[in-house]
């Protein structure tokens, strides 16, 4: 075996020449002073690290710019009934005949919370319970604690509200921004609005639904045409000082409820309708289950309170004696006392003597007059007066509840002529405050049909069919005013102001049957001016009592009319109607005799 140090020494033997001298050119070798292959790659390293944080600066520069917009851009809420939801809660607004904002939409943060999310459940009922007292700690505990993964709690909280929640630190209760119906002016038009609630909903929407008046009635237009507003005939300014009064009367006479409804004579527009007790539709109460529906505020006495109107009646049989030419306004009428009816008999409430004429009959508000009249006119010519007066028919105004107000009267079958006396004087046929303001704007505007409605109209109707000619209801408006001058309604004598009307009083019917002995319906109807009449307003009173005096006093006369003439003070100057320094009569007088 050859020994290693000699197998080295012959491989050092036997290396190239090259080897032995480091600065031979060896062979194929690039020239000297070339660059050499670790440059270039040196080169090519810093090339790519160049365009690496090229790549890196232009992504963080578009970050930052994008950080920038979004924090140079006010806070946004995506608008409710986008398509991914398929809810729209996007609703017009409702605004008077002036354009004052009646009902419109806000965003509000309603409450919800994920309760399997949540980490102490017994502690953020009892922090809930401490920012809503009207929760039920107990039962919220029970809701957080099952299996649920959704649960609503509050659909609409304040900002307050809002950070009291936050402050808790459970993250299992969590917020939503939706829209909500509100009515900035509370109560007012209360009746007429409704009111609305929440349909459909989700995390990120809810759909308004009307549920009453006009609500309820344009639910369908409010929700179509989100950018028009609703126009209504109402004004604010009048129907704020409307409900002052009347609230203020009702509560001088002692009164269960009232209604008020001033309405235009020409184009049947509602300027005003109230009902009392009321309600604020931002807190919309249940309705009632159980006992009289007149005791609930959500009732509407103006439209759903069907009462026998009283004397209120006794100008319609007096009108059509007129139209049918029977009679004129000087025909004497026996009242001899008292009158058979069936198995009962009619009396006055005061003697008025042995005969009256007609004019008088209605001045001094005689049961036995008016009866006799109506006698002569019979039963199937009066029901078709008082159909053509709209007295047999729901009124046909935009409000849900006014679909099913229908004035109770008997078949026609059983018209007898005992039905004919009661209902000439308002007994037998009961129909709301706001059938008897339409019925007085038909006989004594043009005598033409007048519809009532809630729509501002921006052009005059079409004239509805005849009633009665103008004379008729020129000498209808006389005998009227002749009520106010010398009759049972002289406190509505009002200086600068011709106003003519008619008392009412009626027994109240219980809503299990029968009537109350002692509790009345009171009820003002009038035309004013009497010469040139503008607007019709009637007012109604349920229950009152005038204790102002040495004894009580329920008649309209002492009830029912002062809160009318109250009323007419304060709102026809409101409505450009100035009080008229020149002699009363003189046109009217003129006009009844033609």
């Amino acid at each position: 075996m050859t020994p290693p140090l000699d197998r080295i020494a012959a491989l050092l033997r036997r290396r190239p020449a090259a080897l032995d001298d480091p600065f031979r050119p060896v062979p194929g070798a690039a020239p000297a002073g070339a660059p050499r292959d670790g440059d270039a790659d040196r080169r090519r390293a810093g090339r790519r690290l160049q365009f690496t944080a090229a790549c890196f600066c232009v992504a963080f520069g578009a970050v930052a710019f994008k950080m920038a917009a979004i924090a140079a851009t006010g806070p946004a809420e995506a608008r409710v009934g986008v398509v991914d939801t398929g809810i729209t809660s996007d609703r017009a607004d409702i605004v008077d005949r002036r354009g004052n904002v009646l009902a419109t939409n806000v965003m509000t943060t309603a409450l919800y919370a994920q309760p399997h999310l949540m980490l102490d459940p017994v502690a953020a009922a009892d922090g809930l319970k401490g920012i809503f007292p009207d929760l039920d700690q107990e039962a919220w505990e029970r809701r957080f604690s099952s299996a649920r993964k959704f649960v609503w709690i509050k659909g609409n909280i304040s900002p307050e509200q809002r950070q009291a929640v936050h402050d808790l630190g459970e993250p299992g209760l969590l917020f939503a921004e939706r829209e909500m119906r509100v009515y900035p002016n509370g109560p007012l038009a209360a009746h007429v609005l409704g009111g609305a609630r929440f349909g459909e909903q989700d995390v990120r929407a809810a759909e308004i639904v009307g549920v009453a008046g006009t609500e309820g009635f344009f639910d369908e237009r409010l929700a179509g045409a989100p950018d028009a507003p609703l126009r209504l005939s109402l004004d604010l300014t009048v129907q704020n000082t409307v409900e002052r009064v009347l609230h203020s009367g009702m509560q001088l006479m002692d009164a269960k409820g009232a209604a008020a409804v001033l309405m235009d004579i020409r184009t049947g527009e509602l300027i005003a309708l109230a009902s009392l007790p009321d309600f604020d539709p931002n807190a919309r109460p249940r309705p009632a289950t159980e006992g009289d529906p007149a005791d609930s505020p959500l009732f509407n006495r103006a439209v759903q309170g069907l009462y026998e109107l009283g004397s209120t009646f006794k100008i319609f049989p007096a009108a059509q004696a007129l139209e049918l030419g029977l009679m004129n306004r000087s025909t004497m009428i026996d009242l001899a006392s008292p009158l058979p009816k069936g198995g009962t008999h009619i009396r006055d409430f005061h003697y008025l003597g042995r005969e009256r004429s007609l004019e008088d009959v209605i001045v001094e508000s005689s049961n036995i007059g008016t009866a006799r009249v109506a006698m002569q006119i019979g039963s199937k010519r009066q029901r078709e007066f008082l159909g053509a007066l709209g007295l047999m028919e729901p009124t046909g105004v935009e409000l849900t509840e006014a679909r099913g107000a229908r004035p109770q009267s008997p078949p026609p079958n059983r018209w007898s002529d005992p039905y004919v006396m009661t209902i000439s004087f308002g007994h037998g046929l009961a129909a709301s405050p706001l059938h008897l303001a339409s019925a007085y704007a038909s006989l004594l505007g043009d005598g033409r049909r007048v519809t009532p409605t809630l729509v501002a109209r921006d052009q005059a109707p079409q004239l509805g069919p005849e009633i009665v000619s103008a004379r008729t209801a020129a000498e209808s408006r006389w005998m009227l005013r002749q009520v106010v001058a010398r009759g049972t309604a002289s406190l509505a004598r009002i200086p600068g102001y011709r106003v003519g009307g008619k008392t009412g009083t009626a027994d109240k019917p219980k809503h299990t049957g029968g009537y109350w002995d002692d509790r009345v319906v009171t009820t003002f109807a009038s035309v004013l001016p009497a010469d040139d009449p503008k607007y019709v307003l009637v007012v109604t009173l349920d229950e009152p009592n005038d204790r102002t005096g040495p004894k009580v006093r329920r008649t309209a006369g002492w009830t029912a009319v002062p809160v009318a003439a109250e009323i007419i003070r304060r709102t026809m100057p409101l409505l450009g109607l100035r009080p008229d320094e020149g002699p009363e009569d003189i046109g009217l007088y003129s006009l009844a005799r033609r």
